[in-house]
């Protein structure tokens, strides 16, 4: 079973990372997914792929419940197996796909954490802009929450993805899949501040694409964007936990707040799904109950 599984899986992944758009990151987490799974199988018996039915499947689900695992992680492990199953029978490697009859248990869509416009300028305040690096966090922490993009957009953004004169950046979502967001004039100026006098500056700038380099001239990671956020939240006494995506969720957040309809903010997110971006009305109705109780004369 394990060379089949072996040949198997890997022209699984090619077919997700070529003919899906999918990331390695993901195709990674895919690959660990069904290993995992292929491992509890084997420890049934060994039984051949073909043979595994929907009761192998649901007992390996259980299982990772006995274990403790929430019900995120489990969905997201009986997805890979789901996609690996359907893949196969696309082939007809197999008779019937296992996977038909298994449903998928419903999350509760927890609500997005945001902070404060106050508190959100208070961290923007706190980069030191009279020094190179103070510049390039200013202009970094401005385009994250001008433009709510991912931070591994963020980190991959290439200089060419930069349209100056337009007001736009070009970037590339999960699944590789190409938009176009809107900067605003705060934030351009900030990132033609660093790039007209920061960057080029930097130590072998000229051999990368990425915007936003360390002072060694490497792309920054994801790991350092993180840190650099924390850092500012605290210098700004910031009290609650702020991460790379809270300033993403307040982009949509403070969007929605003032006004903009639900497409123009999904467009802007990435969301293939609208019922992804509505998560954020929740957090808007409740804006606008505070509002009404606060102002209306008969609240």
């Amino acid at each position: 079973m394990n060379q089949t599984f072996e040949n198997e899986l890997t022209q699984f992944a090619q077919y997700l990372l070529m003919e899906k758009g999918f990331s390695l990151h993901t195709v990674s987490g895919y690959r660990m997914d069904l290993t995992q799974f292929f491992s509890f199988v084997k420890k049934r018996g060994g039984i051949q792929i073909g043979d595994v039915d929907m009761y192998v499947i649901l007992g390996f689900l259980r299982a990772l419940k006995v274990k403790g695992m929430s019900q995120r992680t489990v969905n997201r492990k009986l997805s890979a197996i789901r996609g690996f199953f359907h893949f196969l029978s696309r082939k007809r490697e197999i008779s019937a796909d296992p996977t038909e009859e298994i449903r998928t248990p419903q999350l509760r869509q927890p609500l997005p954490h945001v902070i404060s416009l106050r508190d959100i300028e208070k961290m923007l305040e706190q980069p030191d802009t009279k020094t190179p690096k103070g510049v390039r966090d200013r202009a970094m922490l401005e385009l994250l929450y001008a433009t709510g993009i991912r931070v591994s957009e963020l980190v991959t953004l290439p200089l060419q993805g930069i349209f100056w004169s337009e007001g736009f950046i070009k970037v590339f979502g999960k699944g590789s899949k190409e938009r176009l967001v809107p900067i605003g004039t705060p934030a351009l100026s900030w990132l033609r501040a660093y790039c007209d006098e920061v960057r080029q500056k930097v130590p072998g700038s000229s051999e990368h694409e990425e915007v936003f380099l360390s002072r060694l001239g490497r792309p920054l990671s994801r790991q350092s964007i993180w840190m650099i956020i924390k850092h500012y939240a605290l210098m700004g006494n910031i009290r609650e936990k702020i991460s790379p995506h809270t300033l993403r969720h307040c982009f949509a957040t403070h969007l929605l707040e003032r006004g903009a309809d639900l497409r123009s903010v999904q467009m802007m997110l990435g969301h293939v799904d609208i019922s992804t971006t509505q998560v954020y009305t929740h957090l808007t109705k409740d804006h606008l109950i505070k509002v009404h109780k606060a102002f209306h004369p008969r609240a």
